[in-house]
């Protein structure tokens, strides 16, 4: 049985901790990993003790709420961490409903506890896997884990340890220098991206630091905010957000509006003549790309036609940084798909992939992808970085096999219509 709608990893609430509990231990009991009666499985039943001294994480449908799985985060040190080193946080007790298996609720899990653990400042997390748990070895692969034998242990059966290291991420100085807001304004050291609500990248605030009246501050956003005629956004889960920041919004009443993973690849030099002309080796569609400087009206037409948005505020935006704009042709000279690449420094930020929907599924978005890839180590990028919303596993899975890593992971927090509970 799949899920009825998307799949969010969250904490887990009080309320459900039983049912947690409960989970785990009957997952565990299905596959044969361990007998009802065993003292481990009231361990995996005692969900209350795990969200009180570790990051207990759920897998929930969107559309129900209904409890598909959970995944336990423990820190180096603690009574649920068996492995860990000082650098490294422990991920352990993946379990997923027997009933609700086949939707990728595992991936979202491990994927999410990824994002846990890199937005919380680690960058190495580590785990141990039993030789019967094949699938669960093979998503571990795909997602970058490593075998380290030489870290085996044995407690009465021989558990296989993998761990998994984050690639240095861009940064946000850098994301924003790739797409930057049609205006900034400073408060307090932090910055107000103002683009009349077009794109979240260009309409919410970073914080990157402390401030001395954090209520001040956050009113004074959304007062800027206001005369924008947007909503007031913030950018969470980056290193130099104020302690109290999520706690702030959390009472004015601020929802996760996007979780945003951000994923990045090393670029090896490449042949020049690369990028435009014939698309690159193994394309499913034959077809021509052509590499522009400035985004022309053809190339703006295939990006909003699957986005929409105002025209001439998004040709500012992505127009107002050093950038390449590829657009794909078929054969019959049709344009079928368009990509930006944007430079900053050894960086490359790609955006702004939409293939035309009668030309879907033939290969166009992977194509595309690789041609704006050696466009851009051709003008001297070294590293490559895209953001991609965490639910949208199709596009995860397809830059995965491109080569991309998660290597960090935010959130848009959004300000819901009506006024906030302000500072008062």
């Amino acid at each position: 049985m799949s899920a009825a709608g998307p799949v969010v990893v969250r904490a887990a609430r009080d309320d459900e901790l039983a049912a947690v509990g409960a989970l785990t231990a009957r997952a565990y009991v299905a596959d044969g990993l361990v007998d009802a009666r065993h003292w481990y499985a009231d361990e995996l039943r005692d969900a209350r003790t795990r969200a009180a001294q570790a990051t207990l994480l759920v897998a929930v449908d969107a559309t129900t709420d209904d409890l598909l799985g959970t995944v336990t985060l423990a820190a180096p040190g603690t009574r649920y961490a068996e492995v860990a080193r000082a650098d490294e946080v422990e991920l352990r007790m993946l379990a997923v409903d027997p009933a609700r298996r086949g939707a990728g609720v595992a991936e979202h899990l491990v994927r999410g506890a990824l994002r846990t653990a890199v937005a919380g400042g680690a960058r190495d997390v580590v785990l141990s896997t039993l030789d019967p748990m094949t699938a669960a070895q093979r998503l571990y692969a795909r997602l970058g884990f490593v075998a380290r034998p030489e870290r085996d242990w044995t407690d009465e059966v021989t558990m296989r340890v993998r761990t998994w290291h984050a690639p240095p991420a861009p940064g946000v100085d850098v994301e924003v220098a790739t797409w930057p807001p049609l205006r900034t304004v400073d408060v307090d050291g932090w910055r107000v991206g103002l683009s009349r609500g077009v794109t979240r990248r260009a309409s919410s605030t970073v914080a990157p630091c402390a401030v001395a009246d954090l209520p001040s501050a956050v009113d004074r956003v959304e007062a800027l905010y206001r005369a924008d005629g947007a909503p007031s956004t913030f950018r969470v889960g980056d290193p130099g957000n104020p302690s109290g920041l999520v706690a702030e919004l959390d009472r004015r009443g601020y929802a996760v509006a996007s979780l945003t993973d951000v994923l990045v690849h090393d670029l090896d030099p490449l042949p020049r003549g690369r990028a435009a002309g014939a698309a690159a080796t193994g394309d499913v569609a034959p077809g021509r790309v052509r590499v522009a400087d400035a985004p022309d009206d053809a190339w703006l037409d295939g990006w909003l036609r699957g986005k929409g948005g105002a025209r001439d505020v998004s040709r500012a935006i992505v127009g107002a940084a050093p950038a390449l704009y590829l657009t794909a042709t078929d054969e019959a000279g049709d344009d079928v798909a368009v990509i930006r690449a944007a430079l900053a420094g050894e960086w490359v930020g790609l955006s702004c992939l939409q293939v035309a929907p009668a030309a879907r599924r033939s290969g166009w978005g992977r194509s595309l992808t690789t041609a704006a890839l050696a466009a851009a180590a051709e003008h001297g990028a070294r590293r490559a970085f895209l953001q991609v919303e965490s639910h949208n596993a199709g596009a995860l899975r397809l830059y995965e096999a491109l080569g991309f890593r998660l290597a960090h992971g935010y959130a848009y927090r959004e300000l819901a219509a009506g006024p906030s509970t302000g500072s008062r």
